[in-house]
């Protein structure tokens, strides 16, 4: 198992250097210039294109400019506006329950503490870990679909789906300070080369010939 482990830490680093060549400024798509701001993006989207998401804040900080307003705001008021990204209803909800507490328990400060980001509504480990990486810079890996998928391409991981087993895998063989870089990097490679709803374009891929998905493939 040891001698697995090690195999996959020189193959992670491998990927990582790689990736940082091929997109050396990847970092989150979701636009936002305060934290509570990437709070309510990431909720926004789940099940939505980030592209979609930062049109449709726009016109809810128009309404809505900080904490203290957007808590103060309905649900029905913010599902209005949010409603484009889908799941209009279940998300003003977090949303408007997560300004809400944010307001009355941390002054209006999005906690730097991953345990007290879970305890927020509408917060999973997905979430807390982009908040804890990209907002206060600290060791972080956000498995969202991408990560998913071609982590288990690329052999990284073997056979898991489900996320956060897939984030306790990779915390193992990858360094914590590019953890959230890498994460980011993944999200550039997955949208543009190693997608999911076409055959992967393997052939213009930097990884492909350390890639265990396209060795199989290739050898069949």
């Amino acid at each position: 198992m040891e001698k697995k482990e090690a195999q996959k830490q020189a193959l992670a680093l491998e990927i990582i250097g790689r990736l940082k060549n091929e997109y050396p400024d990847a970092d989150c798509t979701l636009d936002y210039d305060e934290a509570w701001k990437l709070l309510v993006s990431v909720r926004l989207a789940a099940q939505c294109t980030d592209a979609r998401v930062n049109i449709v804040v726009e016109k809810l900080y128009e309404k809505f400019p900080d904490v203290d307003a957007l808590a103060a705001a309905s649900p029905e008021e913010i599902e209005e506006i949010v409603r484009p990204c889908g799941l209009g209803k279940s998300k003003a909800r977090d949303i408007s329950a997560c300004m809400r507490m944010l307001k009355e328990e941390y002054g209006g400060k999005v906690p730097d503490d991953f345990d007290e980001l879970l305890k927020l509504p509408g917060v999973g480990r997905k979430s807390a870990n982009l908040i804890m990486g990209d907002v206060f810079g600290k060791p972080a890996i956000v498995t969202d679909t991408h990560c998913i998928r071609l982590t288990n391409r690329m052999g990284l991981v073997d056979e898991i789906r489900e996320p956060k087993k897939v984030e306790m895998a990779l915390w193992k063989i990858i360094p914590p300070e590019e953890g959230s870089s890498f994460c980011h990097r993944l999200v550039y490679h997955g949208r543009e080369v190693c997608t999911a709803r076409t055959k992967p374009y393997c052939e213009r891929c930097c990884l492909k010939d350390i890639c265990e998905k396209n060795g199989v493939e290739s050898s069949n």
